[in-house]
């Protein structure tokens, strides 16, 4: 039965994907939609607030400061209201301000579409600041790795071009006619599911039992408008600590498998983008084979391991079992979503070596909505330099010639969040802060802190709780991951996009590499992973691979 639920997880996951892909494709070239009707007017109101035009467009430098700008206000914006909140309204629990390190951890964490928390959401933030702060950064975050992509997208299209679009318009199409909508649809049928939504603070049940506290006080809130778009913008904070195995986020296996659709929908929809945006949709189906090639054997490696001998269910949900937990394990950290309905500390050794090294691979499997796809593509600009180099022949990649600029940008989209993580993991390994916040002794420790980093920096998000992340040491260095992770692959992610808008495309000829065909499919798949074992081998075999051999002694 659980094979069965894989299976068509995936159908339905490729089935959904294609409608929407073809709509972003003839949103992003300036097409009219269907919901061009009934949206189009919030689109021209937002316009004239920026003073943009939709018709005008920048180079590559120009939209990268755009989106370094507006992210960095997001970011001070979201930390400005941690740290008053208490001064604010719709703040029914009295909850006080939060501290100066959480408070920056947590605004690097929304801006950079990472969502990592060291925080009980439930405890800690005001509904104003869930709502003001978070979940409206769950939107724009999202956008702009969308924007991105698509900026780097028009670089593979034009030719001899100086501009890729404008940022501005970019993010307000992404917003208004792909999210926003999307959120408003799923959210409302999560509230007919039981998703709670509300602004009280609490609700009251009294206890049966004669031997416990007469009543429990139950945290509510506006959860079901934040579980949308953190799913569906591959964010995954959560509104309740527990995040999606919480009953109040997640009730039923309807909207466990609703989530969990959101989670790869707009990845997968964006390699269908893709292929119609460069006029060859077989590049884009290449892509997302190559993706699907990867995700469906470590689905299936996390549910056998979790399955095996009586079945481990510990940290899963009885209501959604070992099949859907699995599916959601390896489809949170595929795509840089972070948000969880089990507890991935508690999953068997390799099991929870199966996530993290999804993670580890660059969040390219899927990845975050734009991020996932653009690291992808950066991997198949290796993979066409490396087939070059072994026929001698000058590398293309859909008719721009591959030159020592371009893979250099390449270069540095893939190794800067592998230093980042491997770095980061050393770093808190050798001082007494870091050590401080290991829980358990011994191998498992030493994958927690891994884990934290390999989630931080490849902006995913999920943790392995025995953790104690929520320190000085930890907010600080994790949210420095989160924006070297974010950063310093967006902005070569640009240049590439101007330096290939300036080429000409060359015909295909006699020597070309097909980059649709089943063979490029496997030379990409073996580049992702090929790089990801050379860089992370040797910790995984400190961490889980050590503790599943000790497991076996």
């Amino acid at each position: 039965m659980g094979w069965i639920q894989i299976a068509l997880y995936v159908v339905l996951l490729l089935v959904l994907a294609k409608p929407l892909g073809e709509h972003m494709a003839r949103l992003y070239a300036g097409e009219r939609t269907l919901l061009t009707p009934v949206l189009g007017w919030l689109e021209r109101i937002l316009y004239r607030l920026l003073g943009v035009r939709p018709d005008e467009e920048s180079d590559w430098k120009a939209y990268g400061r755009a989106a370094l700008v507006f992210n960095a206000l997001g970011c001070l914006v979201v930390y400005l209201l941690q740290r008053v909140q208490h001064l604010l309204p719709l703040n029914p629990a009295g909850l006080g301000a939060v501290s100066p390190d959480s408070s920056f951890n947590t605004a690097v964490s929304f801006a950079t579409n990472t969502n990592w928390q060291g925080y009980a959401g439930e405890t800690t933030l005001s509904p104003l600041t869930q709502m003001l702060g978070l979940t409206v950064q769950n939107f724009v975050s999202a956008a702009t790795g969308m924007a991105v992509l698509v900026a780097l997208i028009r670089g593979f299209a034009r030719k001899s071009s100086e501009t890729i679009g404008s940022f501005w318009v970019d993010l307000v199409r992404s917003t208004v006619h792909v999210l926003l909508p999307l959120s408003v649809l799923l959210a409302l049928v999560l509230v007919s599911r039981g998703v709670v939504q509300t602004l009280d603070a609490s609700a009251t049940a009294r206890i049966l039992d004669p031997g416990a506290s007469p009543e429990q006080v139950i945290p509510l809130g506006p959860a079901a408008s934040q579980v949308a778009i953190k799913q569906l913008g591959t964010n995954g904070g959560g509104f309740f600590n527990a995040n999606s195995a919480h009953p109040l986020e997640n009730p039923d296996g309807i909207t466990n498998l609703l989530e969990m659709l959101a989670i790869l929908l707009v990845p997968a929809a964006l390699c269908f983008t893709f292929g119609k945006m460069v006029r060859d949709r077989r590049q884009g189906i290449a892509l997302l084979a190559a993706m699907l090639v990867i995700l469906v054997p470590c689905i299936g490696a996390v549910y056998a391991l979790e399955r095996a001998g009586a079945g481990n269910m510990e940290g899963k949900e009885v209501r959604f079992g070992i099949a859907n937990s699995a599916i959601w394990v390896a489809s949170t950290t595929a795509a840089s979503n972070g948000s969880v309905n089990a507890m991935h500390d508690s999953l068997t050794p390799l099991g929870g070596l199966v996530p993290m090294v999804l993670m580890q691979l660059g969040e390219v499997v899927f990845g975050g909505v734009g991020s996932g796809l653009y690291g992808m593509i950066a991997f198949a600009i290796i993979a066409v330099f490396v087939a070059g180099l072994m026929v001698g022949r000058t590398p293309e990649y859909l008719g721009k010639k591959i030159g020592a600029y371009e893979m250099k940008m390449a270069s540095i989209v893939i190794l800067a969040p592998c230093l980042t993580v491997l770095a980061g993991t050393a770093l808190a390994c050798a001082l007494p802060d870091g050590r401080a916040g290991v829980l358990n002794p011994g191998p498992h420790g030493f994958s927690e802190i891994l884990y934290a980093f390999s989630s931080a920096g490849n902006n995913n998000g999920s943790a392995f709780a025995g953790l104690s992340a929520n320190t000085p040491f930890y907010n600080t260095t994790l949210g420095a991951a989160m924006l070297v992770a974010r950063y310093a692959t967006m902005v070569p992610i640009l240049a590439l996009a101007g330096a290939l808008a300036r080429k000409k495309i060359v015909p295909a000829g006699a020597g070309t590499l097909p980059t649709h065909t089943p063979l490029f499919v496997g030379l990409l798949v073996g580049t992702v992973v090929l790089v990801g074992a050379l860089t992370f081998l040797p910790a995984l075999a400190l961490g889980p691979i050590a503790e599943q051999m000790q497991g076996s002694l």
